[in-house]
């Protein structure tokens, strides 16, 4: 999982509430197991025309914004069905951050063990933040998460609340696989005692 530690990049403003997993990407393309690839299909209700073609006038689909990095969402951003092709086509689009007041509980989850960064800040926080993001390019946000602040384009500083656990693994890129293989050595020595002790039960 690729660390996150300082990002500084251009912010699209998607304030609606309850955007649930399936419009962020819907069930039709959950047919894989990889995690690239999926981008295409992001919030494919939204930003695709009945005949395949891109609307004009979704954000992700206008410049500076198809190359955002950081999404101001709306309240209850990620809820219904649990699916974590839902971090993936973020992550594989681009978005490293989604800044929100309110997150469904296992989208919030799974964003951690995908290398993205979900920020909770109250609501009049997120508009002012949207309306940033509405200038474009030159109004780069930066997030900083070792000092958990958000820093916005006239150089305020935002702080955010972060589980410390959780900002270890996003700092030092460790998803639920690299934090089980940090005790390797732990897992091979209970195996070699347990095949020594009860060989029977070792297949």
């Amino acid at each position: 999982m690729q660390p996150f530690t300082t990002l500084t990049g251009i912010a699209a403003a998607l304030p609606i509430p309850n955007i649930d997993t399936d419009k962020i990407i819907p069930a039709r393309f959950l047919k894989t197991i990889k995690r690239t690839g999926l981008g295409s299909a992001l919030f494919h209700a939204m930003r695709y025309r009945p005949d395949g073609s891109e609307d004009p006038d979704f954000v992700l689909n206008k410049e500076p914004w198809r190359r955002a990095q950081i999404l101001i969402a709306g309240p209850n951003f990620g809820c219904g069905s649990s699916r974590e092709h839902a971090p993936w086509a973020l992550l594989d689009f681009g978005i490293r951050c989604i800044i929100a007041p309110e997150f469904a509980d296992i989208f919030y989850n799974n964003c951690f063990k995908n290398g993205i960064l979900p920020i909770k800040l109250p609501q009049a926080v997120c508009d002012a933040l949207a309306e940033d993001a509405r200038l474009g390019a030159n109004a780069r946000l930066t997030v900083d998460l070792e000092r958990q602040v958000v820093v916005r384009p006239n150089g305020e500083e935002i702080r955010f609340e972060i589980d410390p656990f959780r900002k270890r693994c996003l700092l030092e890129g460790l998803d639920d696989i690299a934090l089980t293989l940090a005790h390797a050595d732990k897992i091979a020595a209970y195996e070699a005692r347990r095949r020594a002790a009860e060989p029977w039960a070792v297949g």
